[in-house]
């Protein structure tokens, strides 16, 4: 399940099987919140789904949102919060370390990974808890707060990104690549269209997502 936004405060939200590479349900919202998630999950089992598992990024409050079904964090979502804190081409001996880390990660188990992490975070904890003086503010802080904000990233999700794994029976897929196809051709359907009114998109979004 995932989000595809077409201007601010417009997006579709989307649940697709992956058995059956069919979207089941999709609703419009303004913003995408834990609620509109457990909204849309209610609704699917209240019609008879049977939720084996759930692939998703990583928002804050998914992961245990809904009780005892597996959670699959999205391995490419993951990738992407790590690249957005170092960059492509990190300059730190460090950012390139994790870089090349954090690009494994597909080809790694949950041990594998965590014991690289760790061995990673031991080789580079002193220079992580540097700290810069401001002369402005008077305050003192990590001097290497993105390299920080990357690797807690990591740690926090650890527990979640190798669900596809470790159930193995239930074939769930390790990102939401099946519905990143589907999100890139509305965008480009609709800067076709840009013109539309909204209510005219929206029945472009729902031939699409109903095939």
């Amino acid at each position: 399940m995932d989000t595809c936004y077409f201007k601010w405060g417009f997006g579709v939200m989307v649940f697709r099987d992956q058995r059956m590479k069919k979207n089941v349900y999709w609703k419009y919202i303004r913003h995408e919140t834990l609620e509109e998630y457990r909204s849309g999950i209610n609704h699917l089992l209240s019609n008879g789904l049977h939720i084996e598992g759930i692939v998703c990024d990583g928002k804050r409050g998914l992961f245990t949102a809904f009780g005892n079904i597996p959670v699959q964090m999205c391995q490419f979502h993951q990738v992407a919060i790590v690249t957005r804190y170092i960059t492509r081409n990190p300059k730190l001996t460090a950012g390139m370390e994790l870089k090349i880390l954090t690009y494994n990660l597909t080809r790694s188990t949950r041990v594998e990974f965590a014991d690289q992490l760790n061995a990673w975070h031991n080789r580079w904890e002193k220079f992580l808890n540097e700290k810069s003086y401001n002369k402005e503010n008077k305050k003192w802080s990590y001097t290497h707060r993105r390299l920080r904000s990357a690797y807690r990233s990591l740690k926090t999700n650890m527990e979640y990104l190798f669900a596809y794994l470790e159930y193995p029976d239930l074939g769930i897929p390790n990102t939401t690549n099946s519905l990143e196809g589907k999100f890139s051709r509305l965008k480009t359907k609709l800067r076709v269209h840009s013109g539309l009114k909204e209510w005219r998109k929206r029945r472009i979004i729902d031939e699409i997502l109903s095939k």
